[in-house]
């Protein structure tokens, strides 16, 4: 939805600015924009360590490390999506999960 209203707004910008406007130069925007704003790969890795995280606590013995390693990983893909966020909802989402990523940190500080 986001990279379908950039090409609207792009094209309207466009049109009032040049009087035949270069649909491939609209496209190449577009595209531009929809990789600067994916996030697909960020989410995959978020969601591959929170399965480690999980994995990790199922195997026990001495985690603490691994587990703040793996906290600091959930940290830097969160930061990153946070960064191409165009959107408030997920702007917003960012917030709530750096919380949470906090709570958990503070909460392996307790394990060994």
């Amino acid at each position: 939805q986001l990279v379908a209203s950039y090409q609207e707004k792009l094209s309207a910008r466009l049109r009032e600015v040049i009087a035949t406007h270069d649909e491939d130069r609209i496209r190449q925007e577009v595209v531009l924009f929809a990789s600067k704003i994916d996030i697909d790969e960020e989410l995959t890795r978020l969601k591959t360590h929170l399965e480690e995280i999980r994995r990790t606590l199922a195997q026990g013995g001495t985690v603490g490390k691994r587990l703040d390693f793996l906290i600091q990983e959930l940290n830097r893909e969160t930061n990153t999506i946070g960064s191409k966020s165009v959107d408030i909802a997920i702007s917003q989402a960012v917030v709530n999960i750096k919380v949470f990523i906090e709570q958990i940190r503070e909460q392996i500080q307790n394990i060994e």
